[in-house]
């Protein structure tokens, strides 16, 4: 068949193209246009091989071969094709597994089965040989492509450039219509945290107070903490470590590697059951729930009064050609950013419910009832945001999930009607 396919190592491109703009092999150093990329690719690819093209495999790993956001965003565009393998962590590095033999498996397919003419590789590793070789035995015309090396240093594998028929190189200029350098990185070189508008208040809120009596910053001087750390308290002037207690036994410390105390814990120190020194005064118990607008104190109630328990769930408003329709629309339009997952469920939920049940959840924030909040969070797992260390959502994609979902909550909840006037 006169058509030409390309094949792509994500892994190779994005990688050689970090070391070229960042200095560094490191992905995250890099924003990527998906689209752009690929329309180039295409647009290359057809140029060079004077063939229309029939498909783009872009291969590329991913923990426990789960789609993250960018291949969710990718195997929904027209001519593309996602294979994944598996991404695994070893000695602190990340190392895919499974991606080459997914290469020359989909390589000598296409060749024997003559689904194409040309073969565009983008890729630099030499275990592609065997698979490259097979297909040429086929008469398929193989076209290597190489990312422009960083410093001169070579980045393919000469034996694989030794066969291929013919030779590109994608230089700086062309790489850099699609892939651009983070603006900012944090110390050390990692990529600082895109933060949005609407949860950079809930990143720079001021901590609450520790159960160890104290606080995290002294009334008049609540210094805001970032990123989850909490101010280390000076022990080496006494004017600023928290004074004891003069009456009463002291709070309970906050368990190491704890900060705030969960409502769990709050209910357990308060049992009947727990010896008296081990309860704290009820007025020390405060929640507080975190949000896009800080810390909102909540009381000491830790159950959900009835009228907020008995908010219905989305799956209980949901229809089955909703649900499909619903998944239809994660498939080919949801991106998978956190924030937008927030949203997406928020307006689901509001479209399904009435107004009464839509005043009541408003007059909750910033705190999500309980039964809503797992299923939301569920509902993001869905898209992959979910920290392979632990199978956990990572605590700044939580505050963003939360952080769209009352966005979305806030602009279609009415507006109180304003009072008369006399």
């Amino acid at each position: 068949m006169d058509r030409c396919v390309v094949l792509v190592d994500a892994g190779y491109l994005l990688g050689a193209a970090a070391s070229l703009l960042a200095g560094e092999p490191a992905r995250p150093r890099i924003t990527v246009d998906h689209a752009t990329l690929i329309q180039g690719l295409r647009e290359r690819a057809e140029l060079e091989t004077e063939r229309p093209l029939l498909r783009i495999y872009w291969f590329d790993g991913a923990p426990d071969r789960v789609p993250q956001p960018e291949h969710r965003r990718l195997r929904v565009m027209p001519r593309v094709t996602v294979r994944l393998g598996a991404l695994t962590r070893s000695d602190g590095r990340w190392a895919q597994k499974g991606v080459d033999a997914a290469m020359h498996a989909e390589l000598t397919g296409l060749a024997r089965n003559r689904a194409c003419s040309d073969v565009v590789l983008v890729t630099g590793d030499g275990d592609l040989l065997p698979g490259l070789m097979d297909a040429k035995e086929h008469g398929v015309a193989i076209h290597l492509w190489a990312v422009q090396a960083a410093d001169g240093d070579f980045n393919q594998s000469e034996d694989l450039v030794a066969e291929a028929d013919e030779r590109r190189v994608l230089d700086r200029a062309w790489i850099t219509r699609a892939v651009r350098v983070r603006d900012h990185t944090a110390p050390g070189g990692a990529p600082a945290p895109i933060t949005r508008p609407e949860i950079a208040a809930i990143l720079a809120a001021p901590l609450p107070e520790t159960a160890a009596g104290g606080s995290a910053g002294s009334s008049g001087d609540r210094t805001p903490a970032r990123n989850g750390t909490r101010p280390a308290a000076a022990s080496g002037d006494p004017a600023t470590r928290p004074a004891a207690a003069p009456h009463g036994p002291a709070e309970p410390a906050a368990a190491p590697g704890k900060g705030v105390p969960t409502p769990k814990d709050l209910a357990d120190l308060g049992r009947p059951g727990a010896p008296a020194d081990c309860r704290p005064p009820a007025a020390s118990a405060t929640l507080r729930w975190s949000s896009d607008r800080g810390w909102v104190d909540r009381g000491t109630t830790v159950t959900e009064p009835p009228e907020t328990s008995g908010l219905p769930m989305l799956a209980q408003l949901t229809t089955a050609e909703q649900r499909w329709a619903d998944r239809e629309e994660d498939i080919t339009t949801v991106s998978g950013d956190p924030f937008e997952v927030g949203q997406v469920f928020a307006r689901r939920w509001t479209e399904r419910s009435d107004r009464q049940h839509l005043q009541q959840l408003s007059a909750e924030y910033p705190r999500i009832p309980h039964r809503i909040d797992g299923e939301l969070l569920r509902y993001a797992a869905r898209f992959g945001l979910l920290a392979h260390k632990d199978d956990q959502i990572d605590e700044h994609d939580r505050y963003a999930i939360r952080a769209g979902f009352w966005r979305e909550i806030d602009s279609r909840t009415p507006a109180a009607p304003a009072p008369a006037k006399d």
